[in-house]
Formats: C-alpha cells, sequence, structure tokens
C-alpha cells in the first residue's frame, strides 16, 4: 500500500477521463448527495483550499452553495486536473477557482492562508497521513474550519458483507471494463480498508492540532464526514 501511495498520481493519471463516470456509476450517483452534504458544514469564507481537488467536483458544488468567494483546488495528478480546468472552463468559473499540481505532504502555499479547507475522498491516499494533516492545519487560518469527506466500513455485519463483496469484486471488475485498468480498482477497497476511520481517525486530526473534532455516518456507515477547527 505505501508504494502505491507514493506513485498515487500516476494511478489517477491512468484512469483521469473515465473518474467522473465511474465514480458516479459505481456509487449510484450518491456520491453527490454526500458531497452537498458534507458542503453543508461549511461557513461562507473568502479563500478555501479543496485538497485532492481531482476533477473539480467538490469545489464546483462548493460555489454552487455559496460557500466561497475564491477556491484553490490542488492536486497530485496532472491529467486529473485538466479534466478538472475544462470543467471549470464549461462552468465559466476560472476567476474564482484555481487549479495547481500540489502534494499534500510538502506544500508551497504560505502558512495561515485560508479560511477553510475541504478534502474529498483523497486523505486516505496520502503517503504520509500525518504529514499532509499538519500542512493543512499550517496553512489554515486560526479559528478556520476543515472537512474532509472519506470512504469509510459499515460496522452492521450484513451491509458490511454485501459493501465488501461489492467493493472487493464487483467495483474492480467494472473499473476494469470502462477504465482498461485493473489495478487502480483494486487499490480502491485496499486503501480503504488500510485507513483509520471514525474515532481513530479523530485521534490523527488531533495530532495535527486540530480542535472540535467530530465525524458523521452516512449511508449506513459507507461513507463518513470529519470535521474540526484550527483554534
Amino acid at each position: 500500500m505505501q508504494e502505491e501511495k507514493k506513485n498515487i498520481g500516476n494511478l489517477f493519471d491512468r484512469i483521469a477521463k473515465h473518474y467522473d463516470l465511474l465514480n458516479h456509476l459505481l456509487s449510484f450517483n450518491i456520491d453527490k448527495l454526500w458531497r452537498k452534504k458534507a458542503i453543508k458544514r461549511l461557513t461562507p469564507c473568502d479563500e478555501l483550499l479543496d485538497v485532492a481537488t481531482g476533477t473539480g467536483d467538490f469545489a464546483l458544488e462548493i460555489l454552487k452553495q455559496d460557500k466561497a468567494a475564491h477556491i484553490t483546488g490542488i492536486d497530485l495528478s496532472k491529467e486529473m486536473l485538466a479534466v478538472g480546468k475544462e470543467k471549470i472552463k464549461k462552468a465559466q468559473e476560472e476567476k474564482r477557482i484555481q487549479l495547481q499540481q500540489e502534494d499534500c505532504a510538502s506544500l508551497s502555499l504560505a502558512d495561515e492562508s485560508f479560511d477553510a479547507l475541504t478534502c474529498a475522498f483523497g486523505v486516505r491516499n496520502f503517503a504520509f497521513l500525518d504529514k499532509g494533516l499538519s500542512e493543512m492545519y499550517r496553512v489554515l487560518k486560526p479559528k478556520s474550519k476543515i472537512i474532509i469527506l472519506e470512504f469509510s466500513y459499515p460496522k452492521n455485519f450484513l451491509i458490511k458483507a454485501v459493501y465488501n463483496f461489492y467493493f472487493t469484486s464487483v467495483l474492480p471488475l467494472v473499473g476494469k471494463i470502462i477504465s482498461k485498468d485493473r489495478q487502480a480498482y483494486s487499490y480502491l477497497p485496499k486503501s480503504v480498508k488500510n485507513f483509520p476511520q471514525r474515532e481513530d481517525f479523530l485521534q490523527h486530526l488531533q495530532k495535527a492540532g486540530f480542535r472540535n473534532t467530530g465525524f458523521q455516518s452516512l449511508t449506513f456507515g459507507i461513507c463518513t464526514i470529519y470535521y474540526g477547527e484550527k483554534i
């Protein structure tokens, strides 16, 4: 897993053109609802940093909900950013959303330069989780919120069994057929299984310095919203 995470940018480069289609198809479009619920937790702000912005879906939804005046979206994958830039151009939001390639473990961004930070389905891919969270903390202004949306495993035994079958058998097969890349969609369930979830992840947020942390489970625990604040 660690070696795969170190090359995560290349992995997403390979599936960038099919990413949005597969994301919505494999989640039965529920991912759109998850994003909306996470964004509702934000307080309107001026400057927002969207980490692992990918193709820009989260950033565009943030603007739709009028939660930020300007968004800086960062990602390791050049190809994902290229798709995102086209979507932002089509939406005529180039002035309000700026995309750039960054590694969250070593951001080029200045200290205390953002009023809020979001990250949807990306933090589990960090090769160095605590370093990435520390960098997030560093670039936030005091009293700023962090909202993280991430996959998780259900606690209910029956739902977990069905979810696990879908995640480890169906999803990689469909992903391979459409994207022609089985490795990418075999990586997804492994990355979720190996990611610290719920209370365990809150400990990592607190270690980075965040306070007033908590989480909200969505759709039987398949997805989780994590939140915190830089005091």
